[in-house]
């Protein structure tokens, strides 16, 4: 699709619009870096996922409207989630705009230049936890909101905004609780505004199984070996056997693979070298080792954790099939299955996808792709429950790190994109 190109979809009621609401998203950058800023200074840390105050802020940005439903969902004690509902004029397609309210630690404020929930502009950046992830995002949509309530007003279909907690511990307690429970969720579509980078729509993520690896032995003095069973080196042994999963070859499917070549020039410097690799294949990341109490003593028991991610074209019970076969065998050793998620994917040329494709590069005037995405999101979970969905979002700078920040040019960008794959795919099925 060239850059000035819509989407075959483009209906009448919206021809033009595009360029006015580019005007807009410029016109409203202080009122994004001043949502962004009363989203950042709330603490909405997981843990806890306290996100009640959050959640309250995000209404009181869209409270004055009177034709945008809110309603607040709980879930278990502190997570809380809204749901905002703004419907058009006539019949039409659902737009689900899904963004979470909270956000990585802040771990040792000792290394922050800047007040972590500060919300400070300096030089065209805002900074603090959550300002990037994805608290930017959120104001976009918040703005996406507003300007359909107040500007557009006459559309198809229509606009909800789920705004959920618990989304930095796989989301079960968020999204997915809305999923489960709110029927104004279920749509037609799915607008992720997760981190990432606007020009880089992520179709697909890889998926999960999350494995606690226990190995029990019998203790002994460490100069008497010969009187022990050493559960470290069981463990080192069975750890050993599950990076070999590392090596499987995978069949990804021929339309995923060509998205991800075509977007490998694109996404590789904004991911990093060897990000398609890594999309790829199967990894096993080692988190977690517990075990011994001393350097003289042979240790009875010891405890890994480890995150295991898969690409399109396996499937978890397959690998979770090979893990059986590795480790069944083994004298004292369990292990348990903690997470799993499939690997997921939106076709690229799912209405959803295409309208934002179109939308991003109208935005930014250069050649935008669809690729999968490296890390974890709730995409996956509205994926799961059968909605087309994509993720485009901002660029992190120092995500999960000290003085995360994101770039206020790109937010206005951002805000734009949202707003006009919004108004390209409302139009799409009418």
């Amino acid at each position: 699709m060239q850059d000035n190109e819509k989407p075959e979809t483009d209906a009448a009621p919206f021809q033009g619009h595009p360029d006015f609401l580019i005007e807009i998203a410029n016109e409203s950058r202080q009122t994004l870096i001043d949502m962004t800023g009363k989203l950042v200074r709330i603490d909405s840390q997981t843990p806890p996922s306290d996100t009640r105050r959050a959640a309250e802020v995000a209404a009181s940005l869209l409270s004055d409207l009177g034709n945008i439903e809110i309603v607040f969902q709980p879930s278990e004690h502190p997570v809380m989630n809204l749901v905002a509902r703004l419907k058009g004029t006539r019949p039409g397609p659902r737009l689900v705009l899904s963004g979470h309210l909270d956000t990585y630690p802040i771990g040792d404020i000792a290394r922050w230049t800047r007040n972590p929930l500060g919300g400070e502009v300096d030089n065209g950046r805002l900074y603090g936890r959550g300002s990037a992830d994805m608290k930017g995002g959120i104001a976009a949509q918040i703005l996406l909101m507003r300007v359909f309530a107040e500007k557009i007003v006459d559309f198809p279909g229509e606009i909800v905004l789920a705004l959920a907690g618990d989304e930095e511990r796989m989301g079960e307690l968020g999204t997915q609780f809305l999923i489960d429970n709110e029927p104004a969720v279920r749509g037609d579509a799915v607008l992720v505004a997760d981190v990432g980078s606007p020009s880089i729509i992520r179709c697909g993520e890889k998926g999960m199984i999350w494995i606690d690896v226990t190995a029990t032995g019998r203790e002994a003095h460490g100069a008497h070996v010969h009187r022990g069973d050493n559960a470290l080196d069981a463990l080192i042994a069975a750890i050993a056997d599950l990076k070999r999963l590392e090596t499987l070859e995978i069949d990804i499917p021929g339309h995923v693979a060509a998205a991800m070549e075509a977007a490998e020039p694109l996404s590789e410097p904004l991911g990093g070298a060897g990000e398609r690799e890594t999309m790829s294949r199967i990894t096993v990341n080692l988190g977690q080792v517990e075990g011994g109490i001393s350097a003289n003593l042979v240790p009875a028991k010891a405890v890994a954790r480890l995150d295991i991610r898969l690409p399109m074209g396996i499937s978890v019970a397959a690998v979770e099939a090979r893990i059986e076969g590795m480790l069944a065998a083994r004298p004292g050793l369990s292990f348990e299955v903690t997470r799993r998620y499939e690997a997921t994917w939106t076709p690229a040329d799912d209405p959803i996808a295409k309208c934002c494709v179109a939308a991003a590069a109208r935005v930014l005037g250069r050649p935008v792709a669809v690729n999968m995405r490296v890390g974890g999101s709730d995409a996956r979970l509205w994926r799961r429950a059968g909605m087309p969905t994509i993720v485009s979002g901002l660029t992190p700078y120092n995500l999960g790190a000290p003085d995360e920040n994101l770039d206020v040019d790109e937010l206005c960008q951002v805000a734009a994109i949202q707003m006009i794959t919004a108004a390209y795919f409302l139009t799409s099925a009418t």
